[in-house]
């Protein structure tokens, strides 16, 4: 339905909050409020949300709440989480949160529940028997997007979990995402055929890149150890069984996906299963049981303590009333190097609409531009951009208390320069005896969460975060989450340029023909 009175109301009555809060120095609210961090912060599944670096007050904070509320946040995490059609546009459930559910949880039904305890028994069993069995000592994912940048992202991020004492030993896990075919070929020159499984997510079995990669993966299998060998040395997680059949994939091997899980929302799933080798099924759990907490949490907070609610609500300041068009992801973590390429899946592919559920245009901003880096690199590289440039960034800190590599004097260092950074965020530079060209504004507003340690259970919390913040979002701008028209498009186009190509017979368009002949001419003309 289109906007309603009560939410253009809403909308109306954020804009005195922002000419009012603009006209101060950001530093200035802690002047007013020498109790600000205390009424600025919250806590939840072991993660701490410090927003008292964002220019926002009570008072604001109060008028978004009144959106939230016009725009029936509650009845539509509800409605999530039992199950209902929210993907409008596809006609689907939306339940990841499912995924990651304990016996009991009922989250979706019992029939849910029952199929996803079920399987997830399967390939954690799977999982354990490839870590302990000693056949693989390589094992390579194949798949994209959501097949891909989550599990990579986590395996990266826990790579001091693997789940087994010392002098023990379990496969290397690798991803192979991009249809060039680099990456293959980079893992398959040190691998050893004998001791490779190749693990194919792609729920259609039909995504370009990824069969294109398991093609190359089954050649090198079969050429090296005959066709009989190829059942043993590949495992898939797919929904096209015939697919699977003509690949030649074992029945044992085959995990399931369901229509209610969106790609960038898999990685609980067996699209985990590289992760379930890399981790274990004991660090698995942990992830889940973390993720599990945080959709608690989401679902019974009230919204003044509500990590995900204060994180979407902030979100849309910043974007509509704030007018800042990117978030910077800076974790100071060098293993958390992943995720911001993870969010920028999550969010913008999720966020980056330009109309509503109902089809008509939107009457605010959406998806920001996500980016980041590791922190303590990115201060040597663009920092300078967001101290003292004129394009203006939205920023979270990601900060882990902890060491994930057991060196506390250097976790001292990264977590001062972290801090440091903040300072100068919001209090710049100037003054007697500072130049024009030394003068930082200050005022840059930022989030920081704060995790006692990165290990299974926070990064479930962790993502779980920002996965249920950009559903808060998308409801207020009356948008759906979870389609990807917009990712289509260029794949349908691709498929007929292949041809053009590699046949000059095949017709081109009048914008593409030029610069499609230099290419055949590059290429010694043309072919495959």
């Amino acid at each position: 339905m289109p906007e309603t009175p009560q939410q253009a109301a809403a909308w109306a009555a954020l804009e005195p909050h922002r000419k009012r809060l603009e006209a101060a120095p950001l530093a200035s609210l802690f002047e007013r409020d020498p109790q600000r961090f205390e009424r600025c912060s919250a806590q939840a599944a072991g993660i701490i949300l410090d927003w008292s670096r964002q220019r926002l007050d009570a008072a604001a904070l109060a008028s978004l709440a009144d959106l939230a509320e016009a725009a029936d946040l509650r009845g539509a995490i509800e409605a999530m989480f039992r199950g209902e059609t929210i993907n409008t546009t596809e006609g689907r459930a939306v339940l990841h949160t499912a995924l990651r559910q304990p016996a009991g949880a009922g989250i979706g039904g019992t029939e849910i529940e029952a199929e996803v305890l079920a399987e997830r028994s399967r390939m954690l069993a799977f999982a354990e028997s490839v870590r302990t069995g000693g056949r693989y000592r390589t094992v390579i994912n194949l798949g994209i997007g959501g097949s891909d940048l989550g599990p990579a992202m986590a395996v990266q991020a826990l790579r001091h979990h693997s789940g087994v004492s010392a002098g023990q030993s379990v496969p290397a896990v690798h991803f192979a995402a991009n249809v060039d075919g680099c990456a293959l070929m980079d893992l398959l020159a040190s691998a050893d055929p004998r001791h490779t499984l190749f693990v194919i997510c792609s729920k259609t079995f039909t995504t370009q890149e990824t069969l294109a990669n398991a093609r190359v993966a089954r050649e090198w299998i079969a050429g090296a150890l005959g066709e009989a060998a190829v059942p043993a040395h590949f495992a898939a997680v797919s929904v096209n069984a015939a697919a699977m059949d003509a690949f030649g994939l074992a029945p044992d091997r085959r995990f399931r996906m369901w229509d209610w899980v969106g790609g960038r929302y898999s990685m609980w799933s067996s699209i985990g299963l590289s992760l379930a080798i890399a981790i274990g099924a004991r660090n698995f759990e942990a992830l889940l049981a973390g993720a599990h907490a945080m959709d608690r949490h989401f679902r019974e907070a009230p919204w003044a303590q509500n990590l995900p609610v204060l994180m979407g609500l902030i979100g849309v300041w910043n974007i509509d009333l704030a007018r800042l068009p990117t978030l910077a992801v800076l974790p100071y973590d060098s293993r958390l190097a992943r995720f911001p390429a993870f969010l920028q899946q999550l969010d913008m592919e999720s966020s980056g609409k330009r109309v509503t559920r109902d089809g008509e245009p939107v009457r605010h901003g959406t998806a920001p531009v996500v980016w980041g880096e590791p922190g303590n690199e990115a201060q040597h590289s663009f920092f300078q951009m967001l101290h003292q440039g004129t394009a203006r960034a939205a920023i979270d800190l990601i900060l882990t208390l902890r060491s994930s590599c057991g060196r506390e004097d250097l976790q001292e260092l990264a977590l001062s320069n972290a801090l440091a950074q903040a300072e100068a965020f919001l209090h710049g530079r100037s003054g007697e005896g500072v130049t024009t060209h030394q003068v930082h504004e200050g005022g840059r507003p930022l989030s920081v969460l704060l995790l006692p340690r990165l290990d299974p259970a926070s990064l479930g919390a962790l993502v779980a975060l920002y996965e249920h913040k950009v559903f808060v979002q998308s409801v207020l701008w009356g948008i759906n989450a979870f389609d990807q028209f917009g990712v289509e498009l260029g794949k349908k186009i691709a498929t007929e340029v292949l041809a053009q190509l590699r046949d000059p017979s095949v017709a081109a368009s009048p914008s593409l023909r030029g610069l499609l002949a230099r290419v055949r001419a590059g290429r010694g003309g043309g072919g495959s």
